[in-house]
């Protein structure tokens, strides 16, 4: 099968690997009719993560199940799923609290818990950039869809941006009524900007400095905050009349950087902490990890942001991270989308084949501009 596989920083070729196929019992071969390049996707392919040459990338998928395992009774061959990014076995102390995203029994790497699809450190998964999918503890995992294509652009999100950007309104401790500012206007910030008004959020600002993502914000019923025209903290601020907002998403991550490319692991979490008000809630859901050789000082590369946290502590704010569990809340987000109250899809920008992958990785990487959000369709 025709996959997208990672040689080495920037350097990606779609090219045959073995065909997925059922492996255990529990298993589903799932045939891709949509999978996303994610902007997680970025950190390995700019080589600032440990992912090994020959992988398979991409862990935004959605397709049809085309086989089964001998003790797969849920799904079957034929239905239309959606594949979460987490891959949980759904019998552990953290799946049966809820943690799908902090699964302790498939990822068999030391000191992790947790396991996805085509990404560093979490797990021998191939990914679903590719024609077909092998989804482990498929009856636990698979998300059903109604047949046919409908809201075929909606329900790729599901896997894992949708989801995560609700997370972090979640884990702000968002409630309604409550002023949000979400940092970052890719994806991930995008959809949590969206999710936080659809739960009741009276007022969003969406911090970023690319203009093509800031033109979006406006179509999820957000104020856009453009750091290329002053400190962000100080429009919020004025925005609100001095007082901050009640919550703040962090939808930027450990690579985060200001509008001239300089970059510093610590910016946003020190804007949160300043926007944010006194006792109020952020939620962290940009990437961060334990170490970045290539960070741009010591701290950065052991993965050790130098914050404010005093200015967090004396407000007493409180803060929440981690990767999204992405089955806490999909069922939900899906059924906002049929009964059309959600419109993740405003964001997508391309819609390619996935021989056009290694192309669309490179533009999307550069944020050329209107290159927002990428999916690509194997059997296109």
């Amino acid at each position: 099968m025709k996959a997208v596989v990672y040689k080495g920083p920037r350097e990606l070729a779609v090219e045959e690997v073995p065909d997925a196929r059922i492996e255990d019992p529990t298993d589903a071969l799932i045939r891709i009719t949509t999978t996303n390049i994610c902007g997680s996707d970025l950190h390995m392919y700019e080589g600032r993560t440990d992912v090994e040459a020959g992988t398979v990338l991409g862990h935004e998928n959605m397709g049809v199940v085309e086989d089964v395992g001998s003790a797969v009774g849920r799904v079957s061959a034929g239905d239309r799923v959606s594949v979460p990014f987490n891959i949980a076995c759904g019998t552990c102390r953290s799946c049966n609290e809820g943690w799908t995203s902090f699964c302790e029994r498939t990822n068999p790497i030391d000191g992790m818990q947790g396991a996805a699809y085509g990404y560093a450190n979490m797990g021998p998964y191939p990914g679903g950039q590719a024609e077909y999918l092998r989804v482990p503890y498929a009856d636990f995992n698979l998300l059903d869809l109604p047949s046919g294509d409908e809201h075929e652009n909606d329900f790729t999100t599901l896997s894992d941006i949708f989801p995560t950007g609700w997370h972090g309104t979640r884990l702000s401790g968002l409630e309604p009524g409550d002023t949000v500012a979400v940092f970052g206007a890719g994806p991930v910030g995008l959809l949590a900007a969206h999710s936080a008004r659809l739960q009741g959020a009276r007022g969003v600002y969406v911090v970023d400095h690319q203009r093509d993502r800031l033109a979006l914000v406006e179509r999820f019923e957000c104020a856009p905050i453009d750091a290329t025209k002053g400190d962000p903290v100080e429009q919020i601020m004025d925005a609100t009349a001095g007082l901050g907002v009640d919550r703040g998403v962090e939808a930027v991550g450990w690579q985060a950087h200001d509008p001239q490319g300089d970059e510093d692991p610590a910016m946003v979490l020190d804007e949160l902490a300043q926007v944010v008000k006194a006792h109020g809630g952020i939620g962290v859901v940009g990437v961060y990890v334990p170490e970045d050789p290539g960070g741009p000082n010591e701290l950065a590369q052991q993965g050790r942001p130098a914050w404010s946290y005093g200015t967090f502590f004396s407000k007493g704010q409180q803060m929440a991270t981690g990767q999204a569990p992405v089955k806490r809340y999909n069922r939900q987000l899906r059924d906002l989308i049929i009964d059309g109250r959600a419109k993740p899809s405003e964001l997508v920008s391309h819609e390619l084949d996935l021989t056009e992958a290694v192309d669309a990785y490179d533009k999307f990487d550069k944020r050329l501009d209107g290159w927002t959000k990428v999916l690509l369709r194997p059997s296109a």
